[in-house]
């Protein structure tokens, strides 16, 4: 496959099929026929990624689940997400394109990002059937959880899962991104 660059004119639609055909200078969602960048590619958005990734690694036993970076994921018919990072519980299908919800989409926030475009994502994560959604911002060290009621930013500064020992604890977590 070639990589192509991320350009499209808005007067042609790509089909699903040549979405999923196609590799990307940087992989992007695809939105009803219509490419949509992500913002990656900055320290400390490529760093807090990295830990968050060894966190759920090294515990991946214990909290019975497996983490996975920037995999495709069919949140719709017409509509793939590439979630930053998508946390898997153990036990869940092997798949090369997410078709299950995963337990929990983690989306971390670069300077480019704009709140409206966030919530069109997390619309499609909840519709999808994505149980946990957290949003981290590094740069602010803030974190909020997303459900049908709205944003929440996180309490007692730690993300959780009910009913696991899944336990992020956010000033840990913002400290090495800090130190990196």
């Amino acid at each position: 496959m070639a990589t192509l660059p991320l350009v499209q004119s808005s007067a042609s639609l790509l089909t699903v099929e040549e979405y999923l055909r196609s590799v990307y200078e940087t992989d992007c969602d695809y939105v009803d026929g219509e490419l949509e960048e992500r913002n990656v590619g900055e320290y400390d958005h490529a760093f807090l990624q990295t830990i968050l990734v060894m966190i759920f690694t090294v515990n991946r036993e214990k909290w019975g689940v497996r983490a996975l970076t920037e995999l495709r994921t069919r949140v719709s018919g017409s509509r793939y997400r590439v979630p930053d990072l998508s946390v898997l519980r153990k036990d869940a299908p092997r798949e090369q394109i997410l078709t299950h919800p995963p337990l929990i989409a983690i989306e971390i926030l670069s300077p480019e990002d704009r709140f409206r475009h966030m919530l069109q994502k997390i619309d499609d994560y909840l519709d999808f059937g994505v149980e946990n959604i957290w949003i981290l911002d590094p740069a602010e060290r803030k974190a909020w959880t997303a459900s049908r009621s709205g944003l929440h930013l996180a309490q007692n500064d730690e993300l959780t899962v009910p009913g696991t020992p899944i336990r992020i604890v956010l000033s840990e977590v913002f400290d090495e991104v800090q130190k990196g």
